[in-house]
């Protein structure tokens, strides 16, 4: 008799794609120099606070760096300054949104000012999203 037979098996997890030493120290970095809006946020994502569900910060994915992510909802949300208003970084955001789409992903950005001025329409919509992409949150 096969004892193993009875045991749930957990799913296979997806497999990771190798993350570069220099991208990794580089989110590593990104997470010691979160800009003002990227920590106010992220005091209202962290340690499961919102709606239960679990974010993580400064998280390499394929070729780039994520500011917030919820794998759960798959659901990315960059925080964005004034730079990313000009049309060359307007353009390589557009790209990196596509690219991340392509791999299953929704990409939610915020401009430092709303999430200064407007927080909790900001986390108004990211709730919105994730129960959109995950149901209810728990």
């Amino acid at each position: 008799m096969n004892v193993t037979a009875n045991v749930k098996r957990k799913p296979a997890r997806a497999k990771r794609a190798a993350v570069s030493p220099r991208q990794r120290a580089n989110a590593k970095r990104l997470r010691k120099e979160m800009t003002e809006a990227e920590r106010r946020l992220w005091h209202a994502l962290r340690a499961h606070r919102f709606q239960g569900l679990q974010f993580r910060r400064q998280v390499p994915l394929g070729p780039y760096i994520a500011d917030f992510v919820c794998h759960r909802a798959r659901l990315i949300i960059e925080v964005d300054g004034a730079q990313h208003g000009f049309d060359g970084n307007a353009q390589r955001d557009a790209a990196r949104d596509a690219w991340l789409a392509a791999d299953g992903w929704r990409v939610l950005r915020f401009w430092n000012g709303q999430i200064h001025l407007e927080r909790e329409i900001v986390l108004d919509t990211i709730y919105a999203a994730c129960t959109e992409l995950c149901g209810e949150p728990q």
